[in-house]
């Protein structure tokens, strides 16, 4: 019977076990298939505290990882498939063999949603990313495109006129679907230009492999054009990776993971949430950090209530 069990790892999941195994919970994290979450796909780290030159995503992850395990924490790569309540613990069943837990916090982050074209992986971070607030400063003086035509996609175009020389927002339809300040914000500023009817059909790279160019195809006529930037950012929504929770704890209309006012707690006793998994509006990683610390403290709290 483990105290506690972290589902997903990222800068929630190994935050949270640094301070619950600092409080001599031993926890056992299951790390899933991406071991380090969304920052091992990123390139360099330029705003998390205390890495004032900045600092690679996968290293500050294993960096992470070694805190949590040298004060006790346990790692297994196992991905859990469904959790079962049973008599005041948990079943948690996964690929590999069933683990018992008093009490669990789910990290297990959300998914940006790219467009599926051929080579896109390989892009991410080269010249490809989900995240303008990560990544806007190192585009400066360069044309970028931002995907999309939400709240997030006009934020995150604004956000880029900061850095870039111009900024092409890309929407598949002749109007945006943003709330009308959001639109208004980003139409009226001089450097974002919008592409109407457009979506895009193949990245173009350089010799480096990095993006030099983006293949535009328009939804109406079908025509392609080239359109030269030096980054694409891809803003049409996340997807919470909760599908294994469905039916088990209230998740909102878009699957995320519903925390309990004030707390990192769920609906179900004994279960608690940390990161992207919950959060939908600021998706950081210093963020994700502190709600991780939030969810070992109520989990350790929880456990104390109990006299385990």
């Amino acid at each position: 019977m483990e105290n506690l069990v972290i589902i997903g790892t990222g800068c929630a999941g190994y935050t949270a076990a640094i301070y619950a195994a600092r409080a001599n919970l031993a926890p056992l994290i299951l790390s899933g298939t991406q071991p380090g979450g969304q920052l091992t796909t990123t390139t360099e780290v330029e705003n998390y505290p205390g890495f004032p030159d900045g600092i690679m995503g996968p290293e500050l992850m294993m960096r992470m990882q070694q805190q949590g395990e040298k004060f006790g924490a346990r790692t297994d790569y196992a991905s859990v498939t469904k959790i079962e309540p049973a008599d005041g613990h948990f079943i948690l069943h996964t690929d590999a063999a069933p683990v018992e837990a008093r009490t669990v916090i789910i990290a297990t982050g959300a998914a940006p949603r790219y467009l599926d074209l051929e080579g896109e992986k390989a892009l991410i971070g080269h010249g490809l990313t989900s995240c303008a607030t990560c990544d806007g400063a190192f585009y400066r003086d360069v044309p970028v495109c931002v995907v999309g035509g939400g709240d997030s996609a006009c934020e995150e175009a604004s956000f880029l006129t900061k850095f870039a020389s111009k900024v092409y927002l890309i929407h598949r339809r002749d109007e945006l679907r943003a709330s009308k300040i959001m639109a208004d914000r980003a139409l009226k500023n001089p450097k974002i230009e919008p592409i109407w009817n457009s979506g895009i059909a193949a990245y173009l790279t350089d010799e480096k492999g990095e993006v030099r160019a983006v293949t535009l195809k328009d939804t109406n006529t079908g025509a392609e054009s080239e359109l030269e930037v030096k980054c694409v950012f891809v803003a049409i929504g996340h997807v919470p990776n909760t599908q294994f929770l469905k039916g088990l704890i209230d998740l909102d209309a878009n699957g995320y993971v519903l925390q309990q006012p004030g707390s990192t707690a769920t609906n179900v006793a004994g279960i608690f949430a940390a990161g992207d998994v919950a959060d939908h509006v600021y998706r950081q990683a210093v963020t994700a950090a502190g709600d991780g610390c939030a969810a070992a403290l109520d989990a350790e709290r929880h456990l104390a209530a109990l006299g385990e």
